[in-house]
């Protein structure tokens, strides 16, 4: 989700977007100096990583893969990449390399069964309980048989594709006249049904003919989850006080789920989607006037200390009832069962869905912490080992976790559904990264026997539930290193390295605040001119790059490099550090995806307000290397306002340079897009990728000629966020 606010972005009424709260101040990379652990690390054993086409468990011996550049074998590295880079473009329109072909699926709105109405998108159309939501966000392709009635997860022709829709483009919502009499303070109650409904998930039965995809209108596995759909509440925090409400005096469940970003998968075939800007939805009091000063803290932390009706007045209905009433944390009643002071508390989860359980309650997954989550993608699995899962705190300023399962993995769980995920998502511990400047790491547990946490003056933490519930004040407490806004992540399915996009961070390099002092992972300070805005900070982001000790997904400690900076080919050494060319040149790296059919090609995606004066968002395939294939760099940051406006030479590790070869441009969206979520059929014949919020900077719908995209549909049209597949006319594997 963008760091650049416009007065039309969905979530500018109340600035939450990628706003980070962290006020902590924890040290800087020069000041962690600890633990020095070695730079290199051997790969050993027999690895067995988790297929994204959910093949059950791929098991691969990999040797050392130190030296290997591509970490491919050679015949392996030349089958891939062989298309023509795209030219960057401002076009509207998805643009892909010659001998590709684009199919649009499913867009805002359209029908998920036969009884409802084809989508007028004029504003008019009502029950998105029953259309595709807006925003298209992570997505997974789960294989079914063909009949149509179980899993297959090896068949590529019919399975359930299940997606996120993140937000929503507010004035394609409603009618003109609804629009003109907008007011934020007094909201009709059957337009907010409509926006709750348009967030959640989408699980749509997706069948294919002789060429192309379509949706099984009549499958009864289609679904939509909501931001009004009943949830259970699982994991430690179940029946905590801090999740009791009115709606749930026990605190066991909720309802909806919201803002869900980045997704993940499991190893027994479940779905798990991710809530990342969900603070901003809430109506909240002013700071300091809550009686309960932890409250207070956690509001401040989480949400900011101003007072907001929330991004959309979903609080502020005409019509009085509960499921308004629950959008405002005010307190009003003698205790937290009487009104909703606690419901935030129950978002910002990770909340797993069995999509061939379609009567089935989604359960929020307590054990991996609570957070702005970008996603929850599973490392290394190996029979007899724990499972771990690697997420990001999309802020700026915010950190990056994993969560180590109690339980060993046990491969008789294949089948376990949502029970399989009682065992193992809700007893385990949770992590944060502390990177330090030598290229090494530790990963800090977060509970009550790290008395780090215990002893923390600024939040007194009661006990393991409190702990997750404001899993961002005990990062604080271990003194966690703050990052450009955590992202999507990654593992690659031959060397076992863990891929994070840091998305950018306007904050880098002033003078004060958590996420403002340069360090050996966040490096990068500079200007940026575009149409005659300046920015500075790092402006176009980069990807951290992990090893874990011996690549055992559960080790305590790590190693890092960063694999790529995000820049313009023309700028100055300083900032293209990766020498990127026309061909590849990118800025604000977001989704992040690597292909288990192409064993090794990652696609990354771009979420970017910075170099769109260039060129529209886009996707690009990569051969990464391995860790460790680079060098020791210096990066001189020019006139540094927290450096006395001074130059600071900050020394990092930087992996192998870019190049036409190893890193391509394969897609570019239309007008005002983000391109976000991707996955694949398992035989790596067609990708699925999110098209969202074209034309979202679009302010006058009076007239069609002024909206910044027409997107899919063209014409006159209002723009609508869609999945589009992707296929290679000769049928081969997309991206080779």
């Amino acid at each position: 989700m963008k760091d650049l606010l416009t007065k039309n972005h969905p979530m500018s009424p109340n600035g939450q977007d990628a706003i980070s709260k962290n006020n902590s101040y924890n040290l800087s990379l020069e000041e962690i100096i600890e633990t020095r652990v070695s730079r290199r690390s051997v790969i050993k054993g027999s690895l067995a990583m988790v297929a994204g086409s959910f093949l059950g468990l791929n098991l691969s011996a990999c040797g050392s893969n130190s030296n290997n550049s591509n970490a491919l074998s050679p015949v392996a590295a030349a089958a891939l990449l062989g298309f023509d880079p795209v030219a960057k473009n401002l076009n509207d329109m998805v643009t892909v390399p010659n001998g590709y072909s684009v199919q649009i699926l499913y867009k805002l709105g359209d029908p998920i069964n036969s009884f409802t109405s084809d989508y007028a998108n004029d504003g008019s159309d009502t029950d998105f309980n029953n259309r595709a939501g807006d925003h298209h966000d992570g997505m997974s392709y789960f294989g079914m048989n063909k009949e149509g009635t179980a899993k297959d997860l090896t068949n590529s022709n019919r399975g359930l594709l299940c997606m996120n829709h993140e937000n929503m483009t507010q004035i394609f919502m409603h009618t003109l006249a609804q629009n003109a009499a907008y007011d934020k303070t007094s909201r009709p109650s059957s337009q907010i049904d409509k926006e709750v409904s348009a967030h959640g998930v989408s699980i749509i039965e997706i069948q294919k003919g002789s060429s192309e995809f379509s949706i099984n209108k009549n499958s009864l596995f289609n679904k939509r989850i909501t931001a009004q759909t009943q949830m259970n509440i699982y994991g430690p925090v179940k029946n905590h006080d801090l999740v009791k409400t009115k709606y749930s005096t026990s605190g066991a469940k909720t309802r909806g789920t919201l803002n869900n970003c980045a997704n993940g998968l499991t190893p027994w075939g479940t779905y798990l989607t991710c809530e990342e800007n969900w603070a901003g939805y809430f109506k909240r009091p002013a700071s300091n006037t809550l009686s309960d000063t932890k409250a207070q803290a956690t509001q401040n932390r989480y949400m900011g200390s101003s007072a907001s009706d929330g991004s959309y007045g979903w609080a502020n209905s005409t019509t009085s009832d509960d499921i308004y009433d629950r959008w405002n944390i005010i307190p009003s009643g003698a205790s937290q069962t009487e009104d909703y002071r606690n419901v935030a508390n129950t978002f910002g989860w990770v909340v797993e869905i069995d999509p061939f359980s379609p009567t089935s309650t989604p359960r929020k997954r307590t054990a991996l912490g609570r957070m702005g989550h970008e996603g929850a993608m599973p490392g290394i699995i190996t029979s007899g080992k724990p499972l771990v899962y690697y997420m990001g705190d999309d802020s700026r300023g915010e950190y990056i976790y994993k969560y180590v399962s109690t339980l060993n993995w046990d491969e008789a769980d294949l089948n376990g559904g949502l029970n399989a995920g009682d065992k193992y998502l809700d007893d385990g511990k949770l992590y944060v990264a502390k990177f330090n400047d030598d290229g090494s790491g530790q990963w800090l547990e977060l509970s009550m026997n790290n008395t780090d946490v215990t002893s923390y003056t600024s939040y007194s933490f009661a006990d393991l539930g409190d702990i997750l519930v404001n899993a961002r004040h005990a990062a604080d407490a271990v003194k966690a290193t703050p990052m450009d806004r955590p992202e999507w992540t990654g593992v690659h399915p031959n060397t076992g390295d863990i891929y994070i996009t840091l998305t950018n961070n306007k904050d880098r390099g002033k003078t004060s605040g958590a996420s403002s002092e340069l360090d050996s992972v966040n490096p990068r300070y500079y200007t940026d001119d575009k149409n005659g805005k300046t920015s500075k900070g790092n402006v176009n982001g980069h990807i951290i790059r992990m090893q874990e000790l011996g690549n055992d997904s559960s080790a305590s400690a790590f190693n890092w490099d960063i694999y790529l900076f995000g820049a313009q080919a023309d700028a100055d050494k300083n900032v293209n550090i990766s020498k990127l060319t026309d061909d590849n040149d990118f800025s604000s790296p977001d989704g992040l995806f690597f292909s288990q059919a192409s064993k090794g090609l990652m696609w990354l995606q771009t979420d970017d307000g910075y170099y769109t004066d260039k060129t529209n968002c886009m996707m690009l395939a990569a051969i990464p290397g391995t860790y460790n294939d680079g060098k020791s760099t210096q990066i001189i940051n020019k006139t540094v306002p927290s450096n006395t406006n001074a130059d600071k030479i900050i020394t990092t590790y930087v992996g192998a340079e870019a190049s036409r070869t190893k890193l391509k441009r394969f897609l570019v969206g239309p007008k005002g897009c983000e391109i976000t979520g991707i996955t694949e059929t398992p035989d790596g014949k067609a990708i699925f990728v999110n098209i969202q919020h074209p034309g979202e900077n679009t302010s006058d719908l009076n007239n069609s000629a002024n909206f910044e995209s027409h997107w899919p549909d063209n014409g006159t049209s209002r723009p609508r966020s869609a999945t589009i597949v992707i296929t290679k006319n000769d049928g081969g594997i997309v991206g080779s």
